[in-house]
């Protein structure tokens, strides 16, 4: 049985990944006290049902401050039955929730007339680090709207064979921040700059013409082997210690040409050498 277990910050899409999974025919629960894991996956697992072979629950901060800071254990116990358990944990910037929740005109679930928003955010941040310390995956939804969040969503977790990485490559401009849910971050602006070329600068590293700008520059392609031979040797080694999500970042300045066209060179090169390879560019969303 595979038990997914879905949290992270209010307003940050937990809703949104749960509709994904049930559109995906898991059988989903959503705020279900921490401690009462256990006894659903006994259950679950005593009633031999097929229908409830893919399982996701929603854990937010709703839960007792005790339930949520004893989460490791109650995650050891539900491993102990030998179940495929995943933890998938959304965040996003304090600024963007605070946007989110004005707009929506809702209620933060920790706020009221003696705690505003912003100190709402910060104490579930705190509530909910134990959970993240033990995510299998961190998604930053800072900058993905609702249908790339679903398509995110619906790529890395509909995965038929569930022992093999997820790797995710994505571009991203260092002027919008560094994306805070990657395991690997490589600067690529030290390589040539096609934006200072007239009749490159309203294309990206999509486009072939900028591919062969950046190619007649041994720079390029040296940073491209460089990357790829360091990912050839340790990803193996993560794939190893069960390691069932990855994500590799590459940035440039401003997230349109030099790091678009690597991450699309990496995952080609990567999609020939192994399943489960996915690209999204940040900026060009």
């Amino acid at each position: 049985m595979k038990l997914i277990i879905i949290s992270g910050l209010s307003g940050s899409g937990k809703s949104i990944a749960l509709n994904v999974l049930e559109d995906l025919h898991y059988y989903c629960i959503d705020n279900l006290p921490a401690a009462m894991l256990p006894a659903l996956a006994d259950q679950l697992l005593s009633s031999g049902s097929r229908d409830h072979e893919h399982i996701a629950v929603g854990i937010d901060a709703r839960n007792t401050p005790a339930d949520l800071a004893d989460f490791s254990s109650i995650l050891k116990t539900l491993r102990s039955r030998q179940l495929d358990v995943q933890i998938l944990f959304l965040e996003a910037d304090n600024a963007t929730l605070i946007k989110r929740f004005s707009e929506t005109r809702r209620r933060h679930p920790l706020s009221n007339d003696e705690v505003p928003l912003s100190e709402a955010i910060i104490q579930e941040r705190s509530l909910l680090e134990p959970i993240a310390g033990e995510a299998d995956l961190i998604m930053d939804t800072s900058r993905t709207n609702i249908h790339q969040l679903r398509e995110l969503i619906h790529s890395r977790i509909n995965n038929d064979d569930s022992s093999q990485l997820s790797l995710l490559f994505e571009s991203f401009g260092f002027k919008q921040g560094i994306p805070v849910d990657a395991d690997f971050v490589f600067d690529v602006r030290c390589i040539p700059n096609p934006h200072w070329e007239p009749r490159l600068r309203r294309l990206t590293g999509c486009d072939s013409a900028v591919a062969e700008f950046l190619e007649q520059h041994d720079d390029a392609i040296n940073m491209f082997e460089d990357i790829r031979d360091f990912l050839e040797k340790w990803i193996p080694r993560f794939e190893a210690d069960n390691r069932s999500y990855m994500t590799v970042a590459v940035g440039c300045t401003g997230g349109q040409h030099r790091s678009v066209y690597m991450v699309e060179k990496l995952a080609a090169w990567f999609r020939e050498q192994r399943p489960g390879i996915l690209h999204r560019h940040r900026e060009l969303s």
